[in-house]
């Protein structure tokens, strides 16, 4: 069996979770792969809505293995937190779900860390959540960094205080005054006992080996969905560095944040907006400043799940969607918001760039350097309700143009397109 694949192809915030949630049915596991708490995967169904954070976007079945991978970094407070809040709904997250005993641990001082790194950068920021996920990475890479399965040692608690000493002596180095900074408006001291108790929580949960779990259930021909977190442009990588996080959000980091082999890699859906949004700095070529950004953000409701910071919004980026279609070997797309630009008469797509160099379809090297004018492409606006739509030969036919348009530029069919945030309101061709 392979792998099926589902990742973001813009700056994160596209709805992947959403299509996790749609296309669990024809999976036996869904697989999280990257990311951590900064990540908000959002799911609506039956008048109620749901975020996601670190849990994978199938937990609603309960027949359905959910699995945290290695590659997820996980911070046992938020964790709790996630899954004492869908039991309060009546959904036990325990009892399908499975955790890497090789995923890192977000500690409070990489909190602490992540704050001071951000403020120590003033003007240059790059808009981080602050849930620790930079200082976690760079502990995995440092190779000094704490791991899921090391909560059952019996000198954990020894461990987690030497690296806690460490990082208190680097945000004294930094004159950063760890006591007056609030931790989801928790005082430090407060929230470290907090967290030591959802260590302790933790161990109630079924820890495995997950590279093992994987190859063995794909050979006994269970069907496996990697989901993604973040965006293709915010891969630490290929993204718009330094403005990105601190993971490989592409095609790379299924295998590496699952143990899966390249060769098991099967279907990739990249999952995109009608249109473009960003979250924090960096840049973004096609951002609207007036009037149709800001009609964009409030009738999709653009505001971070995670922070609730207002998105940055803008017209459909073609040469970045082509470039993460190229890095992620997508097989098929998936449109998602199509009906937050209902009302628009005209709508524009950038399909190439200019530059002092002339015109390319290029992402560049550099974003911030470059001096980037968009060459607009428009088409024509649908002007009518998506509201029950129930078929592809419903869609009206101006709709159907602006598809047949990205399949043509891109290369890859569109399998289907999200008009609401509801889990019925989904059309797959």
């Amino acid at each position: 069996m392979k792998v099926d694949v589902i990742l973001g192809l813009q700056w994160g915030d596209e709805g992947k979770g959403k299509i996790v949630d749609v296309m669990t049915p024809q999976y036996d596991i869904i697989a999280r792969f990257q990311g951590g708490p900064n990540a908000g995967h959002t799911i609506e169904f039956k008048n109620r809505k749901y975020v996601l954070h670190t849990i994978p976007s199938g937990i609603f079945y309960p027949k359905k293995t959910n699995l945290v991978g290695n590659g997820v970094i996980l911070d046992p407070f938020i964790f709790r937190k996630e899954i004492i809040n869908l039991a309060e709904y009546g959904i036990d997250a325990t009892s399908n779900l499975l955790v890497s005993k090789k995923a890192h641990l977000i500690t409070p001082t990489h909190r602490l860390l992540d704050a001071a790194y951000e403020a120590l950068k003033g003007e240059s920021r790059i808009g981080s959540t602050l849930k620790g996920i930079g200082p976690t990475y760079t502990d995995k890479v440092a190779r000094i960094g704490l791991r899921v399965g090391d909560i059952l040692r019996d000198d954990f608690r020894v461990m987690y205080f030497n690296l806690r000493e460490n990082h208190l002596r680097l945000m004294q180095f930094m004159e950063f005054n760890a006591d007056s900074f609030l931790i989801d408006d928790i005082p430090f001291n407060r929230y470290e006992e907090q967290w030591l108790d959802a260590v302790d929580y933790m161990k109630t949960l079924k820890l495995v080996d997950a590279e093992y779990f994987l190859h063995r259930s794909l050979a006994a021909g269970k069907r496996v969905l990697a989901e993604g977190a973040q965006g293709t442009m915010l891969d630490v990588d290929f993204g718009s560095y330094p403005f990105v996080t601190s993971s490989n959000t592409s095609i790379g980091g299924v295998c590496s944040g699952l143990g899966i082999n390249p060769g098991n890699i099967g279907e990739v859906t990249g999952v995109f907006k009608a249109y473009c949004t960003r979250v924090g700095s960096g840049p973004f070529p096609t951002e609207q400043f007036g009037d149709q950004g800001d009609k964009m953000r409030e009738r999709g409701h653009e505001y971070g799940s995670t922070t609730g910071r207002p998105r940055r919004c803008g017209w459909l980026d073609l040469v970045a969607l082509k470039y993460a279609i190229m890095i992620n070997g997508v097989t098929r797309l998936f449109m998602m918001k199509t009906d937050v630009l209902d009302d628009f008469s005209r709508i524009l797509i950038g399909n190439g760039y200019m530059t002092g160099k002339g015109k390319t379809g290029d992402v560049p090297f550099d974003f911030l350097q470059e001096d980037i004018k968009v060459i607009y492409k428009e088409l024509r606006g649908w002007e009518t309700s998506l509201k029950g739509l129930k078929s592809k030969d419903e869609m009206p036919v101006v709709l159907q143009e602006y598809v047949d348009f990205i399949e043509k530029e891109t290369g890859i069919p569109v399998m289907g397109v999200s008009f609401g945030p509801d889990r019925t309101q989904t059309l797959i061709f």
